[in-house]
C-alpha cells in the first residue's frame, strides 16, 4: 500500500486495488489509531482518529479529491503535497 504522503504525524495511504477494495477510499494513521475514510464524503468506513487528525485528514483530502479518484480509477500512484 503506497503512501500518498505524511504530515503532522499523519500517514495517509492508498490501496491500488480498487476492483476487491471500494467503496473509493485512503487509510489513515496516526500514531496507533487508525481509520480508512471515503474519497466522495469524509465518511469514516472503519476505524478511529483524535478529532483534531481527522479534521487535517478530511481538509487533505477534500484538497487532493481529484487527484485522489484519478489514481484510483486509473490506479497509478502519486505522491500528493502535505498540509502546509
Amino acid at each position: 500500500m503506497p503512501t500518498l504522503c505524511r504530515f503532522y504525524g499523519l500517514i495517509i495511504r492508498m490501496y491500488l486495488k480498487r476492483k476487491e477494495h471500494n467503496p473509493p477510499h485512503v487509510h489513515v494513521i496516526y500514531g496507533e489509531d487508525y481509520a480508512a475514510i471515503k474519497i466522495a464524503n469524509g465518511a469514516v468506513i472503519e476505524g478511529y482518529l483524535p478529532p483534531k487528525a481527522l479534521a487535517l485528514a478530511k481538509e487533505w483530502i477534500q484538497l487532493n479529491k481529484k487527484a485522489l479518484i484519478h489514481m484510483w480509477d486509473t490506479q497509478e500512484f502519486i505522491k500528493l503535497e502535505p498540509l502546509r
